[in-house]
């Protein structure tokens, strides 16, 4: 089976079952508290049982896997599949991946956190391994003779002690009269016998892709379909006072023009509002929305300036605020301390700015005002929010909202957030035929749920070696919780614990604390999201430390981490992000491990001998559980022009399922890490973003972007952690401190083009 042929679209789990060929054997499986349930979906009920997995084998042979979670250009979609076939002993060629639409019932379907393999890699291997043994059982009845006499290879299960050998698609019907077993009844593989864990392959999608075949938001269509574009309100909050659409109406093509409503409360996953046209092509809709003319009431953040926001939240990271991590008294060793450093550091709003605007297609159907079917296919890493965003606005239950999933030309959050796909449901409503709206770049851009711009004010007292005996650190950004509550002005715990108290370094006073900061636009994830301030501000800091102490970075840094040790998560009030200590400790010992290894990759001491204009920087941390080091080189001309000829990443996230695919992350983040710190800023004026598009809003081409990207994967066999988010966080300070190392210049606020990087 060609890659093209593998994948087929958009089955819910009765479907599913419903879809495969009759006769097959239909394995569902779920999570009960820690262990994985799997029945036989001809003896349960789906309803009742809940499982998140199915995976048929036919009487041909054909493996079929539910995917439940989006493709993205992780490789989830790929990646999923094969831990299944791997322990079930599949042919990856007679393997057909099936996507989910968004069914709760499934589970978790956001694809976000870096979570997927985490979440899943347990599931997935039971559920092959419990299939694979229910075939070695049919063989061996077949051939009457002990089960533990049969094993599966490749597709078949071999007689041990004989020559027999027959294909799963033959042991079907045998395998369907068995009991499914138990989970201590399995032998999981070992892993000197996977065949895919581990291995590198192409994705799934790649030939489509490839060939233009991929169905992506953008291209996916429904009978009927009109096109819609919006003009949204230019100030968060803001209404349309009103419009004159006379001209817009006269405009061929042309069908319709609808105002909509202003969100209520805090925004949510609600739409901006604004004024949409319909028509029959998007560029029709287009040239029509360019026509109208509105009059905006700008409504309460009409006055929201960065400059001046930006001063605030100095105030705010400047003086007393929340404690949210203290042991021993920072406060009293730093003020009886006559060696104390201080530092303040900011990173400005950033735009996700996918490659793929948001855009969704919409079909509700009503009798009279009543809704009576919706249906919705979107770029989305979140179906379940779709069915309950969509639910909501139409007044319908949200299970009865069908969302089919399509590819995402990427995301990093943003298609996480589903009001576009309620922009095409009201449409689709008013009008009474499918609408697909298209976000053009400016929209998406100035109208997007913003990474928080922030700042974050360090101090340190210090031993006579330039060793930190006390460390205070205070934050303050407007929080995502204000997307959800409008009353929030406190970053939430699951923020400030992104770099901030979760530090890793061992200093005996340590005092962390938050301000308050009022939110005046959407505030939403953005890949690594609270990292991306906290780790700069934290790793910049340290190594401003060293430089202060006249020593290594590199050295000084694996001392301020410390002995090798596991971070007590209890005392230090860390959630870490859900997971057990047991299975994802703070291992200080792992951390200290990728700053060695990427030293080491990298030639560290040779940065002594760099001539002026290059350098090199360093700086570590721990991200969605995973572990990365990172060394940047630079090379800045006397004039300031700056580029970047090496990177060398190394990381630790546990076992790895498919490298290729965790290098391409891991290149893709590197890139746009480069593309934050060198030109990454969102600014308002009077309520409005100033920026429009990437001549604006600029991201790293190819002549800015790193040269080499060199990347050491730590091989490990520890559960499977984070990785999509985990190596953009240490990059931007990494890079910033090659920058002070080259040019003796000290980067605090981001990004770096804002800063003349000339040297004498």
């Amino acid at each position: 089976m060609n890659q093209s042929t593998k994948t087929e679209s958009q089955l819910n789990r009765r479907s599913f079952i419903a879809g495969v060929t009759a006769g097959s054997l239909v394995l569902m499986a779920k999570l009960n508290g820690q262990e994985v349930t799997v029945a036989d979906a001809s003896k349960v009920n789906a309803n009742d049982f809940a499982p998140d997995l199915f995976v048929s084998i036919a009487p041909d042979g054909l493996v079929s896997i539910l995917s439940h979670r989006s493709e993205m250009g992780t490789g989830i979609r790929t990646s999923l599949p094969r831990i299944v076939a791997d322990e079930l002993e599949a042919d990856w060629d007679r393997v057909k991946i099936v996507q989910a639409i968004g069914d709760k019932r499934l589970g978790d379907q956001n694809t976000d956190g870096s979570n997927s393999v985490r979440f899943f890699y347990d599931r997935m291997r039971v559920a092959g391994a419990t299939a694979r043994t229910m075939l070695e059982r049919a063989a061996a009845q077949a051939w009457s003779v002990d089960a533990a006499n049969c094993k599966a290879n490749n597709h078949r299960v071999d007689e041990i002690d004989g020559n027999r050998s027959i294909g799963f698609g033959d042991l079907v019907a045998i395998a369907r009269t068995l009991d499914v077993p138990s989970a201590d009844e399995l032998t999981m593989k070992t892993p000197d016998q996977w065949r895919y864990i581990g291995k590198d392959a192409p994705i799934t999608d790649m030939d489509a892709i490839l060939t233009g075949k991929a169905v992506f938001g953008i291209d996916a269509r429904m009978d009927n379909q009109l096109f819609a574009v919006i003009a949204r309100p230019p100030v968060v909050g803001g209404q349309v006072k009103s419009f004159d659409a006379a001209d817009t109406r006269k405009m061929a093509g042309v069908i319709d023009v609808i105002e909509i409503p202003k969100f209520q409360g805090a925004p949510l996953f609600q739409p901006l509002g604004g004024v949409a046209v319909c028509a029959t092509s998007t560029w029709a809709a287009w040239q029509g929305r360019d026509s109208l003319t509105i009059d905006w009431d700008h409504g309460p953040n009409q006055d929201y300036n960065t400059d001046d926001y930006a001063k605030t939240l100095s105030q705010s990271a400047n003086q007393p605020g929340k404690a949210v991590r203290e042991h021993g008294d920072a406060l009293k060793e730093i003020q009886q301390s006559p060696n104390v450093f201080n530092a303040d550091y900011s990173v400005p709003h950033l735009a996700h700015a996918p490659m793929e605007t948001p855009c969704a297609v919409a079909n509700v159907k009503t009798d009279g005002d009543k809704v009576i079917a919706c249906e919705i296919t979107a770029a989305t890493q979140n179906p379940q929010a779709v069915q309950q965003a969509v639910g909501l606005a139409m007044g319908v239950p949200h299970d009865s909202v069908i969302v089919n999933v399509t590819l995402l030309g990427s995301g990093f959050g943003r298609k996480s957030k589903p009001d576009y796909c309620v922009e095409a449901a009201m449409l689709s409503r008013h009008v009474g035929r499918p609408v697909h709206v298209t976000w053009t770049r400016e929209d998406d851009i100035q109208h997007d749920y913003l990474h928080a711009i922030s700042h974050v004010h360090v101090e340190a007292a210090v031993d006579d070696q330039g060793n930190p005996t006390a460390w205070l650190s205070r934050a303050a950004y407007p929080s995502i919780g204000s997307t959800f509550n409008a009353d929030a002005v406190e970053p939430a715990d699951f923020e400030y614990e992104m770099g901030l108290t979760d530090l890793p370094f061992d200093i005996p006073n340590l005092r962390v604390e938050v301000g308050q900061a009022n939110a005046h636009t959407r505030i939403g994830w953005l890949r690594s999201v609270c990292h991306i301030q906290q780790v700069f501000a934290m790793s910049s800091f340290a190594d401003e430390l060293a430089q202060h102490a006249k020593r290594d970075p590199y050295e000084y840094l694996l001392g301020l981490l410390g002995e090798d040790r596991h971070i007590d998560l209890e005392a230090a009030g860390l959630a870490n992000r859900g997971a057990s200590g047991e299975d994802f400790p703070y291992d200080i010992g792992r951390l200290k491990e990728v700053v060695r290894r990427v030293a080491k990759q990298s030639d560290w001491q040779r940065h002594k001998d760099l001539p002026r204009g290059r350098g090199l920087g360093i700086a570590c941390c721990r991200s969605f559980l995973g572990y990365t080091g990172h060394v940047v080189e630079v090379d800045i001309t006397q004039d300031g022009k700056l580029s970047i000829p090496k990177v060398w990443v190394s990381m630790d996230a546990g076992l790895i399922v498919s490298p290729d695919r965790v290098r391409a992350q891991i290149e893709g983040a590197a890139i746009m890490a480069t593309s934050q710190a060198r030109y990454g800023k969102i600014t308002f004026k009077q309520g409005r973003i100033q920026q429009s598009n990437y001549d604006t809003f600029r991201v790293a081409t190819m002549r800015n972007a790193p040269r080499e990207i060199n990347i050491d994967l730590v091989d490990s066999m520890a559960p499977p952690a984070g990785v999509g988010e985990t190596t953009v966080a240490s990059f931007a300070p990494a890079l910033c401190n090659a920058v002070f190392a080259a040019t003796g210049k000290r980067i605090r606020n981001l990004p770096l083009a804002d800063h003349d990087l000339s040297w004498a």
